[in-house]
């Protein structure tokens, strides 16, 4: 066979990888981002776990930046094909993984990038806070539009993927939590205070709902099937970031000098947060108690390999770095050792998932886009993309 024989088979291989590339793949660094993030700050960390750590967010940057030029070049390459995501169903709600994978980098700056570069990882994280609060908010607004306006939905059908667009907010008020602490100038600081809890409010009500929702369908539909079995534990996630949300902007705002006539804020948000974290923590465990008994019955009857594996990992890290935060803020070691486990099951099933990924890439079976199988839209929807 010519060497230009296999060139043009690679290249028409990587054409395809980019036409068949979906935005569901940067739920891998969310997964990734969490992981790292989760392990560093366990009871058990040490340096050398923590230097690991560093270079699995170095490596969630890279596949970040890999995965944004190859879903940017789908839509320079095949626009059409790509326009089709926003009548699908399940797979226009994987574009709130790209707000939530970018968090993990810049929360990544504060813990890793500080030692490293200073006050440039401040200003860095600063100014990818603002555009993942930009993306959040697009993806919690239009998607749920687009639900409304173009694509077929129904209580049978729904998963717990519908939760994807609209955390994506909280998560960036997580963030604001984080970031907080490190501006130096009290009005900036102010600003995001307000900023976190607004994101919060425009993500974990709208949440609750959804879950209520969830929970009906469970109950007058049964399971999802096996291709969905890990859509449950994406229940997980408003709630962990929810609370983290919560404990983080409270201590925030007791720690920080507010404006005088509004001083009397600082210890109400530090109680409200601790309260409400325990709360929101305590509904967690729950839903955590569930998904727990119902994967346990999927791995029964055989779960196929998908991307979707990777929610597995990235609602239960939050969930996981809440309950360690919960348990710091309260002093509570058995809180903080059932965060450790927690993170311990993270690490386990990161591995796992992480592994058959490596193995689905090699094989090339991963890189399809529903969004492209005739019948995925609605049919009325079809001519606008033919």
């Amino acid at each position: 066979m010519s060497a230009n024989v296999v060139n043009d088979r690679s290249t028409a291989a990587i054409v395809e990888i980019v036409r068949q590339f979906t935005p569901n793949w940067f739920t891998v660094c969310m997964g990734t981002g969490i992981l790292a993030l989760a392990l560093n700050q366990a009871p058990f960390a040490t340096p050398t776990l923590s230097r690991f750590c560093e270079l699995l967010w170095f490596v969630n940057i890279a596949l970040f930046l890999l995965f944004s030029g190859l879903y940017t070049t789908r839509w320079i390459l095949f626009p059409r094909e790509a326009a089709r995501i926003f009548a699908h169903s399940v797979m226009s709600m994987f574009f709130g993984a790209i707000p939530m994978a970018l968090a993990t980098i810049l929360n990544g700056l504060l813990v890793f990038g500080l030692p490293l570069w200073g006050h440039a990882a401040v200003a860095a994280a600063t100014a990818l806070w603002w555009l993942d609060a930009a993306l959040a908010v697009a993806s919690g607004i239009a998607i749920p539009f687009l639900m409304f306006t173009r694509q077929d939905h129904s209580i049978e059908k729904m998963t717990a993927v519908w939760l994807l667009p609209i955390v994506a907010a909280e998560v960036t008020a997580a963030s604001a939590g984080l970031l907080l602490p490190h501006l130096s100038n009290a009005g900036a600081q102010f600003t995001l205070l307000i900023l976190g809890y607004l994101l919060w409010a425009l993500s974990v009500p709208l949440a609750m709902g959804i879950l209520v929702i969830l929970l009906l369908r469970l109950v007058l539909h049964k399971l999802p099937p096996r291709d969905m079995a890990a859509s449950g534990w994406l229940a997980l996630g408003p709630l962990g970031t929810g609370a983290l949300g919560l404990l983080l902007l409270g201590a925030d705002a007791h720690a920080m000098t507010l404006p005088a006539d509004l001083s009397f804020l600082g210890p109400v948000a530090a109680g409200i947060g601790l309260v409400g974290g325990a709360l929101l923590l305590g509904y967690g465990a729950w839903w955590l108690m569930l998904v727990v008994l119902t994967t346990l019955r999927y791995l029964r009857q055989g779960m196929p390999f998908n991307l979707g594996w990777w929610g597995f990992t990235f609602p239960l890290g939050v969930y996981a770095v809440a309950t360690l935060t919960l348990g710091r803020q309260l002093h509570l070691d058995f809180v903080s050792a059932i965060g450790g486990g927690l993170v311990v099951m993270l690490a386990v099933f990161w591995l796992i998932v992480a592994l058959r990924t490596v193995s689905g890439v090699l094989a090339g079976g991963l890189f399809v886009s529903p969004c492209l199988i005739r019948g995925a839209i609605p049919s009325d929807l079809e001519a606008d993309f033919a």
